[in-house]
């Protein structure tokens, strides 16, 4: 799974003022429904906020990977936002979160789903990405830290 194949500019946004955990889902469900119109965006949220109930999707060092799966679309979405502060999200680590890389999946793409989170984690788990992610002041600066 290459990462720069399921970002883009227009499903990225740099330092949103937030301060809740559906705020944020609400903000992700925005951006994705705006560049995918198909989608609808009370069954996004729905999806990661059932999800999110199973257990938190925050990782820890300040980043979650929300997700959900989707009935009606045939490729994996990838939403990326930070947050100007970070957000109380029952993290694994308890500190809040300021970098979400959300994934909206296809229903029937089990494997590929869990195979794309991995990648996911394993590219965030590296403090020089996560670190010009957090210092980026632009959508392009955060796309540049991860391809």
């Amino acid at each position: 799974m290459i990462i720069s194949d399921i970002i883009s500019l227009d499903r990225t946004e740099c330092a949103v003022q937030c301060q809740s955990k559906k705020r944020i889902f609400e903000v992700i469900s925005e951006i994705a429904v705006k560049e995918n119109p198909q989608l609808d965006i009370g069954d996004v949220l729905s999806s990661m906020l059932a999800r999110e109930k199973m257990g938190s999707t925050g990782i820890g060092n300040g980043i979650a990977i929300p997700h959900g799966r989707i009935e009606g679309i045939s490729d994996i979405v990838a939403i990326v936002v930070t947050s100007e502060e970070g957000i109380e999200f029952d993290a694994i680590d308890d500190k809040p979160v300021d970098i979400f890389f959300a994934l909206l999946v296809p229903s029937e793409q089990t494997q590929e789903h869990l195979q794309t989170l991995s990648s996911i984690a394993q590219k965030l788990s590296e403090n020089s990405i996560v670190k010009a992610i957090r210092s980026a002041k632009s959508r392009d600066e955060i796309i540049s830290a991860l391809a």
